[in-house]
Parts: structure tokens; C-alpha cells; sequence
């Protein structure tokens, strides 16, 4: 008898072209198994800019600058301006970490079996550090679903034990954004945000979740100018009621009452609707 391996046990093919569908396939089934170790129920997910920093670290770098750039040459003023505009910048780190507080501290009230509505992010820096901090400060469990890129940081530290998922494949972290999500919050982002949002958005708009999702555009001085989605409906592209599909808010204030207000009034079922169904897993049809 030969000491052949089992072929789940090969690494070689489980890392070949043939061996794809296996790692794909394991990208669904092992944070399936974690979510429902963990008793996670459903997710709020944060999308914005990884570019952002907290307000003191923002605050820290614009002196840093100041200091070493004291001779009023044009690139040194580029420098500071770009100081400057990171700790305006900043506002929106601190409004995702509040907000994701707030989130999070209501959510540990309502006594549910489940983990309900816990804050998730991409679990890198800026907005999603942010909301990740803001949750784990407000003494709840915090998702981070990191992608696995050569010029990206790693996860941020506020991400809670075991709830760190790396993966290969974009879409099957979409897929688990999606998955368990009842409202999603976009901040101030670049392309990977839009991409993440209107992703979800086409998923609303074409009746491919089996739930209501509330997506919430935040910081509409920054939406206005890069989004203007009407003309769209004008045309003719979409209906005018997918200009519905989402809302704005400018402060953690009313942000958090949109929220509150969605997930109760479509997710917060009585106690004998929710009999039966399986931890963590809203469902997507199809």
C-alpha cells in the first residue's frame, strides 16, 4: 500500500485550475459554519473609503506636515492643503464609529436569541476600521470580510475573535455582504465602494433578496457632487421608484433612527414568525 494522500488533502491540486471550484466552494461553506458557531442572525454592513483616518490621527499628520514643510514652495503647499482636507476628512471615521455605537448598543437590547443586526465591514482601514471600532466599543461582536490584495493592509484590529474572514474571490465576498444583510450604510467612498453599492442596489431592484434592505447614503455634500442618479430615471434607465431605494443622512443621529425605524419595521418579526428558522442566514432567492 502507497502513501498516496487523499485528493482533499493534496495541496497541489486544491491550488490548481481543477482544484477551483473546491476553494470557491469553501468560501461559502466556511463562514456559513462560523456565522453559525458565533450565532450570527443578520448584519448591518458599512461600506466607505479605506483612505480615512481617525480625526487625532488626521490632527497628528497635519502637524507633522506643518512642521516639516515650512518653506512655501508650491508642492509643499499641495502637501499641507492634502493635510488639511484629511482631517475634514475625518469627520465621516468619526460619524461611522458613532453611528456604528449607536447601532450596536441598541441592538444588544433587544434580548434576541440571535445576534441581531451586527456591524460589518470589509475589515480594513478607514470607514471600515471605523465601524468595526465603533461596534466593538459598544461591547458587540463586529464582522470583517478582508479580500486578499498584494497593495491592501490587513485587517484592522477592532474586528472581533474569529469573525476575521479572508478571502480570494471578490464575489464570493459579495456574496457574503449580501447574504445576511438588512441594511447597508454608505459612506464616502471610490470605486470599490460604488461597486459594492450598486451591486446590492441591483440585487433590491431586481427582487433577488428574499428580504427588505434599507441602504443608506451618508454625507449627501459628498453624494451630491459625485452621484446624481435622476437623470437615469429621466431617461428612461430606471423607474422612478428605484430612485427609492435608498436614503440620505448627514448626521449619526438621524442616521440611526432611518435604521432603527427599517429594522424594526421589517425585521424585528414577533418571536413565533421567526420559529424554525436556521441562525445567521437570510436567505437570497434562486
Amino acid at each position: 500500500m502507497d502513501n498516496q494522500p487523499l485528493a482533499y488533502l493534496m495541496r497541489d491540486f486544491l491550488e490548481s485550475e481543477e482544484g477551483r471550484p473546491v476553494r470557491i466552494l469553501s468560501e461559502y461553506l466556511e463562514p456559513l459554519r462560523r456565522f453559525r458557531q458565533h450565532n450570527i442572525q443578520d448584519t448591518v454592513v458599512f461600506f466607505g473609503s479605506a483612505r480615512m483616518h481617525s480625526r487625532d490621527w488626521a490632527r497628528r499628520a497635519l502637524a507633522e506636515t506643518l512642521k516639516q514643510h515650512s518653506h512655501g514652495t508650491a508642492e509643499e503647499e499641495a502637501a499641507i492643503a492634502r493635510s488639511r482636507r484629511a482631517v475634514d476628512w475625518a469627520r465621516y471615521y468619526e460619524d461611522a464609529r458613532q453611528l456604528a455605537g449607536m447601532l450596536t448598543r441598541w441592538s444588544l437590547t433587544l434580548g434576541a436569541e440571535h445576534e441581531r443586526f451586527v456591524v460589518c465591514s470589509g475589515g480594513g482601514p478607514g470607514i471600515m476600521e471605523a465601524a468595526n471600532r465603533g461596534a466593538r466599543e459598544a461591547g458587540g461582536k463586529t464582522i470583517g470580510l478582508n479580500i486578499r490584495l498584494p497593495f491592501e493592509q490587513g485587517v484592522n484590529p477592532y474586528v472581533s475573535p474569529g469573525l476575521h474572514f479572508e478571502f480570494h474571490y471578490f464575489f464570493m465576498r459579495k456574496f457574503w455582504f449580501a447574504y445576511t444583510a438588512k441594511a447597508l450604510v454608505v459612506f464616502p467612498g471610490g470605486f470599490g465602494t460604488l461597486d459594492e453599492m450598486f451591486e446590492i442596489l441591483t440585487l433590491a431592484q431586481t427582487e433577488k433578496l428574499s428580504k427588505q434592505i434599507g441602504v443608506l447614503m451618508y454625507g449627501r455634500e459628498y453624494w451630491d457632487q459625485v452621484l446624481n442618479l435622476r437623470p437615469m430615471a429621466e431617461w428612461g434607465a430606471i423607474a422612478e421608484s428605484d430612485l427609492a431605494l435608498f436614503r440620505f443622512a448627514d448626521t449619526p443621529g438621524d442616521a440611526f433612527e432611518y435604521l432603527k425605524t427599517h429594522l424594526v419595521e421589517h425585521h424585528l418579526e414577533p418571536a413565533s414568525a421567526q420559529e424554525g428558522q436556521a441562525p445567521g442566514l437570510a436567505r437570497t432567492r434562486g
